[in-house]
């Protein structure tokens, strides 16, 4: 049976806002965009000031700290948003269900600011200071891969919910992932490239700056030649780069059927607005690095038609994604989920799931629990962590029709 949590878990769970609150830096403030989070912080607070405190109570309740770091702010943030959203729906759930082990959960959040060497730095506080007994991390590949030997080296386990780069988890097994790796997302490109869109020559975009481009194009160069595709030409670019007509006008001249860019949704977005101005009208398709609600509003109709791949689709009629698309909408405004945050959602029920069954936060002994996972139901469909603890999962490919993300199919590894 499970039971509400106690007042002394409430209590707990404010006290441990109200210390966050009050630390100078910035990143774990509640982000101004979100009310919800803003209500919850108020209704805590009150709670702290209306009852008597006990210490008693309090002790016995002292919640289970997991840490978070996520790109809140600068050129990633829709990625970072969009997790955090994730994770903050899953501990309040997981707490009104009476916690993990009879404790509640909280989460300290950290903000990378989508600067290089800025997660390793927070990842130091969160396993130093803060004592938390697991990680969770979004974004990019990069950002896991600062994250991941800390994590490694303090024997506490770490999620990685959205990076795709195989090297996350290479040589580590304290380190986990909940999302697809690249390999297969590679692999995913391929079939699309050579069954639905049928074609055979593609030229192909990387930003050499980020760890999850290079990859990918490297594995959908492999897998598209092996189809027997061609590539047509390659060309490069780095993060943060504006004007991309030097590289376009180079792919034109090759004549493709169409272009593969790697990279993520700002420069994915220019490079079609970009494009369709210098009179390229063949398909333009990426990576799970498109998925942001930026894609759009920085491409508008020069990405329509445009398809990229991602980890799940609003649209399904499964239950569970039609019960997770309900309450985010309630909670959030009436905006709609993209795969961040089911992915963070999924990530801090898994690691909810791993402290039950190991009955104990000790680090070695949830780590072999996490490794045991097997057909977990989340949001984001069944994840099993194979023997190098990356999830195996289908993929979908998406396409912006009339300005929406429009699911098109489902690729099954």
């Amino acid at each position: 049976m499970i039971f509400p949590p106690p007042i002394g878990a409430l209590l707990a769970r404010a006290h441990l806002i109200i210390a966050k609150s009050a630390a100078t830096r910035p990143s774990i403030r509640p982000a101004p965009a979100h009310p919800a989070l803003r209500s919850l912080t108020v209704s805590l607070l009150s709670l702290a000031l209306l009852l008597p405190l006990s210490s008693t109570s309090a002790t016995a309740a002292e919640p289970i700290k997991l840490g978070e770091i996520e790109p809140l702010t600068g050129k990633e943030a829709a990625f970072g948003q969009q997790a955090r959203r994730g994770v903050l729906m899953a501990i309040a759930e997981i707490n009104a269900r009476g916690g993990v082990l009879g404790r509640p959960l909280a989460v300290v959040v950290e903000d990378n600011q989508s600067k290089s060497g800025d997660s390793a730095t927070v990842a130091k506080k969160l396993l130093g200071r803060e004592k938390v007994v697991a990680l969770l991390c979004g974004g990019t590949s990069s950002n896991c891969l600062e994250v991941a030997p800390l994590a490694q080296t303090a024997r506490i386990p770490f999620v990685a919910t959205t990076a795709t780069a195989p090297e996350v988890t290479e040589k580590r097994d304290y380190v986990f992932r909940s999302c697809f790796i690249d390999p297969f997302q590679g692999a995913v490109l391929a079939k699309f490239a050579t069954t639905t869109l049928k074609a055979k020559r593609v030229a192909i975009l990387t930003s050499v700056s980020a760890s999850y481009s290079v990859g990918l194009s490297k594995v959908f160069r492999e897998k598209f030649t092996a189809l027997g595709g061609v590539i047509a030409l390659e060309q490069k670019y780095s993060e943060g780069d504006k004007d991309f007509r030097a590289q376009l006008t180079a792919i034109k001249a090759v004549n493709p059927d169409a272009i593969i860019a790697t990279g993520f949704y700002t420069e994915a977005a220019l490079l079609c607005k970009q494009a369709r101005d210098l009179g390229l009208t063949v398909p333009i398709f990426g990576g799970d690095g498109w998925e942001a609600p930026e894609l759009i509003e920085i491409g508008g109709k020069a990405v329509e038609g445009s398809y990229y791949a991602s980890h799940y689709s609003s649209e399904s009629t499964a239950p569970e994604v039609r019960e997770f698309v309900r309450k985010y909408r309630a909670r959030y405004n009436g905006e709609t989920p993209d795969s961040m945050a089911p992915l963070a959602y999924d990530a801090t029920f898994i690691v909810a799931e791993a402290i039950t069954r190991a009955g104990t936060t000790e680090g070695p002994k949830l780590r072999d629990a996490l490794a045991a996972t097997k057909n977990f139901p989340g949001v984001t469909g069944r994840t099993s962590l194979d023997a190098q603890r990356n999830a195996t999962k289908s993929a979908v490919m998406i396409t912006v029709q009339n300005g929406k993300p429009t699911f098109v199919e489902t690729i099954d590894p």
